[in-house]
């Protein structure tokens, strides 16, 4: 693709996002998601594939379908108030079918689907981009809206989203589904206690948009796409192999790491709201996630390629590190000390 016209998308997917976290307008906040979609289309056919087109396909499908109903329940909305502002839905009957609309563009369970097949489709760089920068603006427009939302419909997508993202998750080998799995399960996380507390929806959201950063940084640094690619990445870079782990092991939650802290604040807010039941249930689904990361981390750590070199200097991948792999490594293990100083904010 030539560098023109890749920064204008990349400016278009920027202004896009913008328009939709600034506006305090309806139409406008579906004007600036609109202009996200068709940015990434073009990103997402680049590679002239069949696999990506078919991707291309079912990522405009499902986005023209929620951007309908976001359309549809906003007029619906302004019919009935009067007005267009964002921070007014007062109808449940918009309010509902908003909810759906946001978690078709997010891809919560169960309108899930399509996020699977679709970054399986794509090439790194684009599995990155959709998994991370297309989530704000929808997750914004929930989060000015999570005052008004029907919360036993959130907490209903909530718990299947991890459930369903933590099951989809054990049989892949793929590591594109893999993370597709990641983001619905963390995603069911966001959703559960942002009619509760936005303020954690959203630490748990940059906490993920790290996270899944510096993994698929790894990813494209190791040029690992499968299961089996990961089982050689400590032969090409013994201390990204290592970070990995360390990567992984946020993902699901483990403490001391970066993970643990949304998680834990979460479910400590669940308590509070004497939901200890609906606690015990995520607490567990939580755990069908963890099993696929450290499945994973014994792939990387503790399994030998097919076959090993006779040399006794193994071939190392000489690839120059950014500097933004390193920081993310470090934001993803060491956030977990500045708990109190987060509890403070809250």
């Amino acid at each position: 693709m030539s560098p023109y016209a890749l920064s204008m998308l990349m400016s278009s997917l920027a202004v896009g996002t913008i328009v939709t976290l600034s506006s305090h307008h309806w139409f406008l906040a579906w004007m600036g998601l609109e202009i996200n979609t068709l940015a990434i289309i073009p990103l997402m056919t680049k590679m002239h594939h069949p696999r990506a087109t078919e991707s291309a396909t079912k990522y405009f499908l499902t986005q023209a379908t929620a951007s309908a109903l976001i359309l549809f329940s906003t007029t619906i909305n302004a019919w009935m108030a009067g007005e267009w502002t964002i921070m007014n839905m007062t109808n449940p009957t918009p309010t509902v079918i908003l909810t759906l609309a946001l978690a078709i563009k997010l891809g919560i369970a169960p309108f899930h689907l399509w996020l699977p097949d679709v970054l399986q489709g794509l090439n790194m760089l684009t599995c990155l981009i959709l998994s991370t920068w297309q989530k704000l603006a929808p997750m914004a427009l929930m989060m000015l809206t999570s005052h008004q939302l029907n919360t036993s419909l959130l907490i209903a997508m909530a718990l299947m989203s991890t459930i369903i993202g933590g099951w989809g998750g054990l049989n892949q080998t793929q590591m594109r589904k893999i993370m597709a799995y990641s983001s619905i399960a963390h995603l069911g996380w966001m959703i559960l206690v942002i009619s509760f507390a936005p303020s954690l929806a959203l630490l748990n959201l940059l906490i993920y948009l790290v996270l899944t950063s510096s993994m698929f940084l790894m990813l494209m640094t190791l040029n690992s796409t499968n299961t089996n690619k990961l089982s050689i990445s400590w032969l090409k870079t013994p201390t990204l192999a290592a970070s990995m782990m360390v990567t992984l092991m946020a993902l699901g939650g483990l403490p001391p790491t970066s993970g643990f802290l949304p998680k834990w604040l979460i479910l400590q807010e669940m308590t509070k709201q004497h939901l200890g039941a609906l606690s015990a249930l995520m607490a567990m689904s939580a755990l069908l996630s963890l099993f696929f990361y450290i499945r994973l981390s014994y792939t990387i750590s503790m399994t030998s390629p097919p076959n090993i070199s006779n040399s006794s200097l193994t071939w190392r991948k000489k690839k120059n590190l950014t500097y933004v792999i390193p920081i993310l490594i470090i934001m993803s293990a060491t956030m977990m000390p500045i708990t109190p100083t987060l509890l403070l904010l809250n």
